[in-house]
């Protein structure tokens, strides 16, 4: 939101109260706070006091490495709810001091300093360098003429400074220039609207910064103020954490840690996810011929998903089998499961007038209601819905309760559809909490619902969801996916972007619907899609009004299928360890190369392309001609899937062939390759490949291949001496080294290989 006409003039109906003179600074140890009085004009003398409004900034820290800013205006109010769940370091207390020249509070090696006297100036510093800083005109307290009351924080930007993050956006990463509202709605992969709005973004100097409200803010991106970040919360408090790097991968540690990080997910969730599509017509027959085929064509499937028509129509939400298409479901799920697959089905918060909930929610008080106490409804969606009221946790219980059912029936995980189209107005939730901050953070408490659900259920790491919506902290509850997008190469690119912005908010599993939801795509553009959505951390193949099997299209897709599968069965050895570094670390599997080659000027804009994990580059083909342009970091790259070589850093055209796409591996890499095809959920360490990239004379890898169901993980040294090869590891399992063609199995927990 923008509050001024240029630089230096104010649009009409809108008071500014800037804070403009330090009049007094508090230091308070014990507390670990700084407390600075800032004055909304300059005072010359006692009269100057009088009829002048104070603004309160307080200083303080969560954690090492954080610094929270608290802005009041009038601080009379009520304590806000919902609020983010943000965890500290317990017993952290910051160290604070004043003195005639002003006051700093320091929290690790992230410092925070205050100018007494005229003239705002905050300056945020990391081990002494400059990160950011608040400066004249940057902090304010705004009235419009409605009588509506904002408050606004601007830091600066240095220049060459790229800002990122923001959520789950489909339009440039760098976010620099554009104006984004934090506001979560159900608007497609095509506009400036989003499903996942995180207020958090992620700046290439080496910060991040996270406005501390779950409701509606305001950026203002280098959009208003050139030289600026703005952002802006309604009401008389604005609250923001500057959280420190000094890499990329450092903020995102930082952050994930105050607001929660992914848990394991189920080693079967990488595989391929099959659907029904939305709309199209299915039954018991349908969804067996899709799995046969899948099967007679050698295209291995982990996860069959029943998409809305499972249920009645004008009955959703009910959780009731559709009796004319499923009269049978616990027979068919049973059958299902007997081919070697897991279920998954669709479901979403609202209920419909029709639905067997309807009734049962409103005697009890389970659905959100008007402030007259009458349900809440609408038509959009479905006829008559009302909305679930997860504030309440007898509603949660009940609502899970449902859910326990289909799982005692054979089902393993939801698609958490939906969650955005939320009331901001007229409305009261149980709990009281304030309607405008409900908006996004509704979903959080959807999606947390189902997911601690199905813990409860089939345990630890074994929990997963297909989720459309989020707010900051949903990356607690994952899958995510990109919500609708189109069948174009365009929306390839917008829907990889949005990946991007993602995983750069904290994020760290994601997929999309390959080959694109609306429409049905040329078969060129599916296939296409397909390398791309296999090399995803999650890979789903579904669609709205058409089936996304690989031969609805030709025979070609489903070569590239079984291609792509097969490859991304034989990564689990490398998957599983780049996924478990988004559960300890924060950092996701599909990563914009800010995150690897933070050094790197021409890597930091870099958006059709993305590393899969620390050690793969993959950019997807967005051409019908097959042409693409890839951007290699320096040294020497091989593609994984010929072996030919790319020197860098430059930018590289190609054309690849429709079964084909730049995968390079990072020069020094030993890339662990599974030795089956048929399943992501093995034992990943029994019959592994250690591959061997473009290592240098005297270099030591360590591998770690992650083990399941209670095995211990497999350690390899490998080390590079003269020409020769050599890696160490279990003597137990069978292993082999490899580089180029070239192969040797291990003897006694020992391989050895020349190079030349």
């Amino acid at each position: 939101m923008k509050f001024s006409d240029g630089y230096w003039q104010l649009p009409d109906g809108y008071t500014v109260l800037r804070a403009t003179e330090v009049r007094d600074i508090v230091a308070d140890p014990a507390a670990g706070t700084l407390t600075v009085f800032a004055t909304t004009h300059q005072i010359r003398g006692r009269g100057d006091t009088l009829n002048a409004p104070l603004l309160t900034v307080t200083y303080s820290s969560p954690a090492p490495g954080v610094v929270r800013t608290r802005i009041a205006h009038h601080d009379g109010g009520l304590p806000p709810h919902p609020r983010f769940e943000l965890t500290g370091d317990a017993g952290f207390t910051a160290t604070v001091e004043a003195d005639g020249e002003g006051g700093r509070l320091t929290a690790g090696d992230l410092e925070v300093s205050v100018r007494l006297g005229l003239g705002w100036h905050v300056e945020f510093r990391s081990a002494g360098r400059l990160l950011t800083a608040s400066t004249s005109r940057s902090v304010a307290a705004v009235t419009d003429d409605a009588g509506r009351d904002f408050v606004h924080e601007q830091l600066t930007i240095t220049p060459g400074e790229l800002i990122y993050g923001l959520g789950e956006r489909f339009g440039p990463v760098v976010k620099n220039g554009q104006s984004v509202d934090i506001w979560n709605l159900d608007g497609g992969t095509s506009s400036e609207q989003a499903y996942k709005n995180i207020p958090f973004f992620l700046s290439s100097r080496g910060y991040g910064v996270l406005v501390d409200h779950p409701g509606k803010v305001s950026f203002e991106i280098g959009s208003e103020a050139v030289e600026r970040t703005q952002f802006s919360v309604p009401g008389q408090v604005l609250e923001y954490l500057v959280i420190d790097g000094p890499s990329a991968k450092d903020v995102l540690r930082r952050y994930t840690a105050l607001s929660g990080r992914a848990p394991k997910v189920p080693a079967w969730s990488f595989g391929l996810w099959l659907t029904t599509s939305f709309t199209t017509s299915y039954d018991e027959a349908t969804v067996t011929s899709f799995v046969d085929g899948m099967a007679e064509r050698d295209l291995p499937l982990s996860v069959f998903h029943f998409d809305c028509f499972w249920m009645r129509e004008f009955h959703w939400t009910d959780f009731v089998w559709d009796p004319a298409t499923f009269p049978d479901p616990a027979g068919m799920l049973a059958r299902l499961k007997a081919k070697g697959l897991k279920i998954c089905v669709w479901i979403n918060p609202y209920i419909a007038q029709r639905s067997r909930l309807f009734t049962e929610g409103k005697e009890k008080g389970y659905l959100v209601r008007r402030p007259d106490g009458s349900v809440w409804q609408w038509d959009l969606w479905q006829a008559g819905m009302a909305l679930v009221d997860f504030t309440n946790p007898a509603a949660c219980d009940w609502y899970a309760g449902y859910l326990r059912e289909l799982l005692a029936m054979g089902v393993d995980c939801f698609k958490t559809d939906f969650g955005e189209r939320i009331p901001s107005t007229d409305v009261v939730y149980h709990d009281g909490g304030d309607v405008e901050r409900m908006h996004n953070y509704y979903t959080h408490l959807y999606n947390r619902t189902v997911f601690e659900t199905l813990k409860d259920v089939k345990g630890e790491g074994e929990a997963v969801l297909f989720a459309r919506s989020a707010t900051a902290g949903g990356q607690q509850f994952p899958v995510h996916w990109g919500g609708d997008n189109d069948s174009t190469f365009a929306s390839m690119a917008e829907t990889l972007r949005g990946g991007l912005s993602l995983g750069l908010s904290g994020f760290g599993f994601w997929s999309h619907d390959i080959g694109g939801f609306e429409g049905t795509p040329d078969p060129l553009v599916f296939k296409r899609w397909l390398a791309f959505g296999m090399l995803s951390s999650h890979s789903r193949l579904h669609g709205s009004g058409s089936v996304r099997v690989p031969w609805a299209f030709d025979e070609e897709a489903v070569d590239i299928t079984r291609t792509f599968t097969h490859l991304k069965h034989r990564l689990m050895p490398y998957l599983a360890r780049v996924a478990d570094e988004a559960h300890t670390d924060g950092t996701p599997v599909l990563r914009h190369m800010l995150l690897e080659f933070g050094d790197d000027r021409s890597a930091l804009s870099a958006e059709t392309q993305y590393m899969l994990g620390d050690s793969l580059l993959v950019a997807p083909v967005l051409d019908a001609d097959g042409e693409v342009d890839v951007y290699v970091p320096e040294g020497t790259w091989t593609s994984l899937l010929d072996g030919s070589t790319l020197t860098g850093p430059r930018w590289v055209h190609q054309v690849h062939a429709t079964d084909s796409l730049p995968v390079l591996v990072r020069p020094g890499t030993v890339l662990p390759l599974g030795a089956q095809t048929s399943r992501p959920d093995y034992d990943w360490a029994d019959g592994v490949t250690l591959t061997a990239f473009g290592l240098a004379d005297g270099d030591v890898r360590q591998v770690l291949v992650p083990g399941r169901e209670g095995r211990a993980d497999a350690r390899f040294t490998v080390r590079r001496t003269g020409d020769r090869l050599r890696a160490e590891g279990p003597a137990a399992t069978a292993w082999s080294l490899a580089t180029g063609d070239r192969a040797v199995p291990a003897a006694d927990g020992v391989a050895e290989l020349d190079l030349v």
